[in-house]
């Protein structure tokens, strides 16, 4: 199977996107998918979150401005078959450099192809961050498809309809491959008529899309961050690990009955 590239993108924070992208990256490693986690979030909280200090030119800035190789900067994490290239605060900085760049769009492309060309992984997951600008676009240029990651709440469903046309403005202008991989409903409380309720919405507007594995809001899925550790490694019995390790035998089930590109 050739490399599958995925970005976890929603432009509206605190969706549960950088929890989706760590602990479905952990959960895919755990059965033993090799996974290559890139943190484009200045604020990585996805580097903290396997457990990586932030460091001082250790993101892919370098690499997307073409002055270093993609694979120096790949880190080891303690989940075994797990990578990690982090972020930094300096990432942010990285919009305006690479602005000035002839095709701009494509320098995270460009910098991902020796790894995609040579199968070094079986998937590259990208933490995008929470806001539509050149790493966010950069992202769904270098895709193959996108993870939403989508909290239960109506004020969500606004949000969807941005990143559905961006993801069509993408399509046409560059990246006609790129299409949907799955909506994950995060933080779901259905003890509540209203996370229910947008649940059944967002189901019966886009059918087999949403995945049917929720998500749940959990005070251990909170923590883990803090800890350093994916959740499957933090609390692996809580509701929360066994919803994401459910979610990724979901994702892999997919991913066997997709057509080959």
């Amino acid at each position: 199977m050739s490399t599958k590239v995925i970005a976890l993108a929603n432009q509206k924070g605190g969706v549960g996107k950088t929890t989706t992208a760590v602990s479905l990256s952990a959960c895919l490693a755990k059965r033993k998918q090799n996974v290559l986690l890139i943190d484009l979030d200045p604020q990585a909280n996805a580097t903290s979150g396997v457990g990586i200090d932030k460091e001082e030119g250790a993101s892919i800035y370098s690499a997307l401005l073409g002055e270093a190789d993609v694979r120096t900067l790949i880190k080891p994490t303690e989940t075994k078959r797990l990578h990690l290239i982090p972020s930094e605060l300096d990432l942010a900085g990285c919009e305006v450099a690479i602005a000035r760049m002839d095709n701009y769009l494509h320098c995270l492309k460009n910098a991902l192809q020796p790894i995609v060309d040579q199968n070094e992984y079986d998937y590259i997951l990208f933490d995008c961050p929470p806001s539509i600008g050149i790493l966010f676009m950069n992202a769904l240029y270098a895709a193959d498809s996108i993870i939403i990651p989508m909290q239960a709440e109506y004020l969500a469903l606004e949000g969807l309809s941005v990143i559905l046309s961006l993801i069509d403005q993408v399509r046409d202008a560059g990246n006609p491959k790129l299409r949907i991989e799955g909506i994950v409903m995060t933080m779901c409380d259905l003890r509540t008529n209203l996370a229910q309720q947008v649940v059944d919405e967002v189901q019966n507007h886009f059918g087999d899309v949403i995945y049917e594995t929720l998500i749940p809001r959990s005070v251990r899925l909170s923590e883990a961050p803090s800890y350093g550790q994916p959740i499957i490694q933090y609390a692996p019995i809580s509701k929360g690990s066994m919803a994401y390790m459910k979610l990724a035998k979901e994702f892999l089930k997919r991913q066997q009955s997709a057509p080959s590109a």
